[in-house]
């Protein structure tokens, strides 16, 4: 539906999950604020709602158990003029017909992404996600500024290093898991790769990669599984000197803070769109992944277990390659 640039003053935007894709929301949120000076509502799961409690673009932050239609009634009230769909669901479709206001998305690509999944046809656009969302606010006048991703840290979330006897810049920063197993490192890889860095680590996870951690032997590790939320674990990202991440949030909010970042790639690939974002700004990154397989990608999002069984995507990477540009990308952290 088209808008009408000039009566638009208060608007809804909807992505309801998962890290990576709210956070990758970010410049859209931004410039809707910066450049149009609009009112600005966000609906969200309540389980991503800290991702966004500090930024100060955001006037109005809603957030949902289940479904989305718990909040009908007060999403009406608020009469938007136009809402922003970036979750394009059959979820976001329900609710928009129930609150009965203009609204527009974005492409969401699901055909060519199933084509390059189940016949390797790759007919997706070189475009990154960010760019594709800002197609849903083309019409109301509001364009990329390309300044990257914000993640904002509340106050009360900002992690003092020296309670871990950490520095700055000092450290580089682990993600072992990732919400498909498909998408991490298996334990003995993950473990070989430590064996091969020389710096001191920061293990992040939830409290499902706690026994994971727990195992891992690296001779100088700092372990904060299970210990930190999700705010506080992108406060030691933050100050890191670089992270080292599966495809995964804890990735895009790496680029958010323009970390310097290692994505080890498992099933899903850098096609999709969804890779490292960092605007105009040149950071340097370096993305492994396995090519050649016949089978990758198996899916646009990731599976507990290879469908396969050999989970070559994972099994075949190049450690001594990935800890190699580890090092590099370490050793010029101050460059």
């Amino acid at each position: 539906m088209s808008a009408n640039i000039n009566p638009i003053k208060k608007i809804l935007i909807l992505r309801f999950s998962s890290i990576g894709d709210i956070v990758l929301t970010s410049p859209v949120i931004r410039c809707l604020k910066q450049q149009r000076d609009l009112e600005i509502h966000y609906l969200v799961k309540n389980s991503f709602k800290s991702i966004l409690s500090g930024n100060p673009h955001i006037d109005s932050l809603f957030s949902f158990e289940k479904e989305p239609t718990e909040l009908i009634k007060v999403l009406k009230e608020q009469s938007y003029d136009h809402i922003v769909d970036l979750h394009k669901n059959i979820r976001t479709k329900r609710l928009l017909r129930s609150l009965g206001r203009p609204y527009s998305n974005f492409p969401k690509k699901n055909i060519e992404k199933w084509l390059l999944v189940n016949f390797k046809i790759d007919r997706l656009p070189n475009l990154h996600i960010v760019d594709r969302y800002f197609e849903a606010v083309k019409g109301l006048g509001v364009e990329n500024d390309h300044k990257g991703l914000e993640y904002f840290i509340p106050k009360k979330d900002h992690v003092d290093l020296s309670s871990y006897d950490l520095k700055e810049y000092e450290y580089i920063a682990i993600g072992i898991g990732a919400a498909h197993a498909t998408k991490s490192l298996p334990f003995s890889k993950l473990q070989e790769l430590l064996n091969l860095i020389d710096q001191q680590v920061v293990l992040l996870g939830g409290e499902k990669e706690v026994s994971l951690a727990n195992k891992l032997e690296h001779a100088n590790c700092v372990n904060l599984c299970g210990q930190l939320n999700i705010n506080q674990s992108a406060s030691i990202i933050a100050q890191s000197a670089l992270l080292i991440s599966a495809d995964t949030g804890l990735m895009h909010i790496a680029s958010a803070f323009k970390k310097k970042t290692v994505s080890i790639w498992g099933n899903t690939v850098p096609a999709f769109g969804m890779y490292p974002y960092y605007g105009d700004d040149k950071v340097e990154n370096f993305r492994a992944e396995v090519n050649g397989l016949s089978c990758r990608p198996c899916s646009k999002i990731g599976y507990k277990k290879c469908p396969r069984g050999h989970f070559d995507c994972m099994m075949k990477h190049d450690l001594k390659e990935i800890a190699a540009h580890t090092e590099r990308l370490f050793n010029r952290k101050k460059a």
